[in-house]
């Protein structure tokens, strides 16, 4: 149930994103600051997420289902106000939390993974991948490097 009581608290982060699906080596950087807060005793929490390098926030709403054990991850940004749909869903398992959706790009289907990785008490990483070959290949649109 406490899968992301290590994200509770404030971080420094520097996050990196490109066109997805674009094959472009282009990058844009932000740094920004990203805020947790526990809810439901562990089984769900909310992050605030500053990007001014980006002109936006973002906050992520994360809730466990207890029958299946599996998180479920929604995102909305300032700029649209609108909610992703559906939301990454999956679990952690050896320290990595892997999450997955199926939806429409463009024009074209893509699965979505969201990955959590290198965590320790000072530092995470996240980030987006796209795959129009339900999921045999990856393609990294967006990462972050979080520090205390």
């Amino acid at each position: 149930m406490n899968n992301f009581d290590w994200l509770h608290g404030t971080w420094q982060t520097t996050q990196r994103k490109t066109k997805p699906l674009s094959g472009s080596d282009e990058w844009e950087t932000s740094d920004g600051t990203l805020t947790c807060h526990n809810l439901f005793e562990g089984a769900a929490n909310v992050d605030e997420v500053d990007l001014p390098g980006f002109g936006f926030r973002g906050v992520s709403l994360r809730l466990l289902d207890p029958v299946t054990q599996e998180w479920s991850i929604y995102w909305v940004n300032s700029r649209d106000g609108k909610l992703m749909l559906p939301p990454v869903v999956g679990h952690f398992e050896d320290g990595v939390g892997e999450f997955f959706s199926d939806e429409e790009w463009e024009g074209q289907q893509i699965r979505v993974r969201y990955r959590w990785s290198n965590i320790t008490a000072t530092t995470a990483r996240w980030e987006q991948a796209f795959s129009t070959d339900k999921g045999e290949t990856w393609e990294t649109n967006w990462t972050s490097e979080f520090t205390r």
